[in-house]
Formats: structure tokens, sequence, C-alpha cells
């Protein structure tokens, strides 16, 4: 059997020119623009042992964990899926601190498993989690921040989706549900089915008002307004409801003083990331995407399992998705070999060659009678009265390799 040395695995991708470079460039504008908002980059390993990379992690990232063992140490490692429990761990052990702390990323993960239809394997992460503050002021920093990243990366009419998890843990809280229970009743939620959600808390005895605000529950969805009305739906639920739609009419306070032309969204029921988020979570999306751009919300505790529990806050945004839109060829200048030429004109050929790249353009040297096909916007020199011209070429006819 014919091997094919050069397949890549399933969903596992590269990129390639011009999208390599594009991919760079948004990488950069990103990680510019947390440094302006004070987060400080990290740049944590490929690879960690697992017990550590995992820790405090939720269920569906450790299925999403490519394992193996360590030859030097006989432990097993795993190749991290995720960022955000490695920025907790850097925040509780490798530079602690008792104030603030914000820190940003940009780096490869890898997943076992495809996330969604038409996903890579393995995306290209940029985040910011800030660490040490458990007031609203820093959900809304983070909410700001990801907007200001999805306007940079031009992201048509973005959309952001506003949930609070508090207020599903408030209403599952005394129900005394085992893992079973508890995630059967957690996708019945999720599919927002009301048959389901009956038969789910039927079957483990819940008291049928219970079942009534659960599917209440997944009415709440529309445009902020829907705060006024989950408060009249909801009444007579736990006392931590009143408490999540508290936080989130805070939220939109502070958001609505920094206009970005965002439309706002709430899904009360919306619970990705329930695993670990402890309070307000948001997605992005666009018409240009077929799913959420970004994610992120709040995570309090999580470096409890490394020796500090803080209040965190967070979002990460795949770039390969991003930068995959409205690619855009770069122009090239095309000069010729320095073969045949006389001594005046390779050094005046050079002084112009280095002028150009310190200008930022590309420039590349034909080499011999090498194959150079020129497109519309691309430039040649030509040595015309004593003196290196440039042209530009304006039709793909156009390819003189003079």
């Amino acid at each position: 059997m014919k091997k094919h040395y050069w397949r890549l695995p399933e969903k596992i991708d590269e990129v390639l020119p011009p999208a390599a470079r594009q991919l760079e460039i948004l990488r950069r504008q990103v990680l510019d623009i947390f440094h302006s908002w004070g987060y400080d980059y990290i740049l944590p390993p490929l690879i960690e042992y697992l017990d550590s990379l995992l820790a405090g992690s939720s269920r569906d990232l450790e299925l999403q964990t490519f394992k193996s063992v360590d030859l030097l140490s006989g432990r097993m490692l795993g190749v991290r899926p995720d960022i955000t429990c490695q920025a907790a761990r850097i925040d509780a052990n490798s530079i602690p601190t008792q104030g603030t702390q914000r820190l940003c990323y940009a780096g490869s993960v890898m997943h076992a498993n495809p996330t969604g239809v038409g996903r890579t394997r393995n995306p290209l992460l940029a985040g910011a989690e800030l660490f040490g503050s458990g007031v609203i002021d820093a959900d809304a920093e983070i909410l700001n921040l990801m907007v200001e990243v999805l306007h940079a990366a031009k992201v048509a009419a973005p959309i952001v989706e506003l949930g609070h998890v508090g207020i599903y843990r408030a209403l599952i809280a005394d129900l005394s549900l085992n893992a079973i229970d508890e995630r059967e009743l957690f996708d019945a939620v999720q599919m927002k089915s009301p048959g389901d959600i009956e038969q789910s808390l039927a079957r483990i005895r819940g008291d049928r008002g219970r079942a009534e605000l659960l599917m209440r529950l997944t009415q709440q969805i529309g445009d902020p307004s829907v705060l006024a009305g989950a408060r009249r739906d909801l009444a007579g639920a736990p006392a931590g409801v009143a408490a999540a739609l508290d936080d989130l009419e805070v939220l939109l306070d502070l958001i609505h003083q920094n206009p970005r032309g965002v439309d706002i969204r709430m899904d009360l029921s919306e619970l990705a990331g329930y695993g670990y988020h402890t309070g307000i979570v948001f997605a992005a999306y666009s018409e240009q995407f077929g799913r959420s751009v970004a994610r992120g919300g709040r995570y309090d505790a999580i470096g409890e399992v490394y020796g500090r529990a803080r209040p965190a806050t967070g979002f990460d945004i795949n770039l390969k998705s991003l930068a995959a839109t409205g690619l855009s060829r770069e122009p090239r200048t095309r000069v010729p070999t320095l073969a045949g030429l006389s001594q005046r004109q390779r050094e005046s050929l050079n002084e112009m060659v280095n002028q150009l790249r310190k200008q930022g353009k590309r420039v590349v040297t034909q080499l011999g009678d090498d194959a150079f096909p020129l497109e519309p916007g691309d430039q040649t020199v030509k040595w015309l009265d004593g003196e290196w011209h440039i042209h530009e070429v304006r039709h793909e006819s156009e390819s003189d390799h003079g």
C-alpha cells in the first residue's frame, strides 16, 4: 500500500501564504492591543504534566486533551487544549501578586476532537485573563477588550451574547443531583426542551415549581429588556437568581458607557463553559461566521488547585478563523539578477532595494532564468537613461523580464 507522507491528520491544518502572514499580522495587532490595555504577555509551554494542566478545568477539556507518557519522569503529559488554566497557574505560582494581575497570550492549542463542524483541531488562541478582581468593572473591561479585538480584526457587525451561569446554578443548587442527573438536566436546558426538562426533574423527584422556573429560564432570550421580564418570570426563585440579574444590569450600564457599535443580546440559559465558569459569560458572533468567534466569562477560584483561590475573568479568540477572512495579496517588486550588470548598475540597484525594504516593501530578486509570473499591482525595475526606474504591472500580460 502506497504511503502518502504529505497527508495531515484529520482536522489538523497548516497555514500557507498569504494566510500565514495575515495571521501573524493579526496576532501582532491583537498583542499590541492587549499591551496597550496593560496586559502582560506570557508564553506557557505547549505540554505540561497532565495533573497540572487539567487542574480546575472541566471534564470537556479533559476529553479534548492529547496524553502521553514523559520518557524522562514516567509521569503523564498533556498537550494543552486551552491556555486559561496555564494562565491561572502562572498567576498563582510563577508570578504571584496581591493585587490585580493582567495576563495575555497567543499560542497554538491541540484538541483531540473537533469542537464543531468545520473546526480545526489546532486553533491559534489569543486571550486575556484578569486575576484578583471580583467587581463587575473587571468583567466590563474584559468584554470591552474583546470588542476592541473584534473591531481590529474587522469582524463585521459583531453581536455579543450575555448570560450568567449563576442563575442556573441557583435554580439547581438544592436538588442534590448526582453527576448523571446533573448532566441530563444540563443537556435538556441547553436544548431548551421543556419536555426533556420536565422528564428529567420528574425522574429525580424535582418539584413542579422548579421545572416551571427552568422552562421559563430557557425563554429568556432577546435584547437587554429581557432582564425585566426575567425578574418577573423567575419571581420566587432562590436569591442567587436575583443577584445574578443584578450583576448583568450593572454590566450593561458599564459597557454602554463605552459604545462600540455592538449589538448586545441576552440568553440567560446559555451555559457554555459551565464546568468552570462561575458568573457572567459571553460570546461574540457575526454573520461572517457560522459560529462564535470569541468566548469568555468569569471563573472565580480556578486557581485554588494551584494554591491561590482568586477572582478571575477572561476571554479567548481563535485567530485562525479571523485571519481566514478578507485575505489580500501583497504586491511585490521584482528586481533582476545582478549577473551581467555593471558595477555602477549593481551598486545603484542594491541601494534602491535597501531603500524599498526599509519602506516595508516586498522585494524579490529574480534568480537566473527562473519563472517569475507577475500580477497586477506588482512592480518591476528597469535600467533607463542611466538609472533604475520602477514600473507597475497593470495587466497580467505585462510580465516583462527586463
